[in-house]
């Protein structure tokens, strides 16, 4: 039970920094130091970013595989990653970006995805 819990913990804190680096840099834009990288160097600071998220999610995924002495089939780490994913994913947009909306259509395609772990998880 212990290894779920840290795998989980760390598969949320991966996907913080990964949502951070794939969209924190649209919020960016109103800091006068960021908006003179370009490109190539928004780019740079996204993989700076996504580096520590490589670094969680790497020791999750090796301490919850099945094969390593975790609780976690491939299959259901890949949808419990997903869903930490969504989750994360939502937090920082209902956060960060106040011009969007969580609508009715986003949460029953997030009710599938939760479905989809009844299924993955079913014996």
């Amino acid at each position: 039970m212990k290894k779920a819990i840290f795998t989980i913990a760390l598969l949320f804190a991966s996907n913080a920094f990964m949502t951070f680096a794939w969209y924190g840099h649209l919020r960016f834009k109103q800091y006068s130091w960021f908006s003179q990288l370009g490109l190539f160097g928004v780019i740079l600071l996204s993989w700076g970013i996504a580096l520590f998220e490589y670094s969680l999610q790497v020791p999750a995924n090796r301490m919850g595989y099945t094969e390593n002495g975790g609780p976690f089939n491939l299959w259901q780490l890949k949808v419990i990653q997903e869903i930490v994913a969504i989750v994360v994913f939502t937090l920082f947009t209902v956060v960060f970006f106040k011009n969007e909306s969580i609508k009715w259509n986003h949460l029953v395609g997030f009710a599938f995805l939760i479905i989809s772990v009844y299924f993955i998880f079913k014996k």
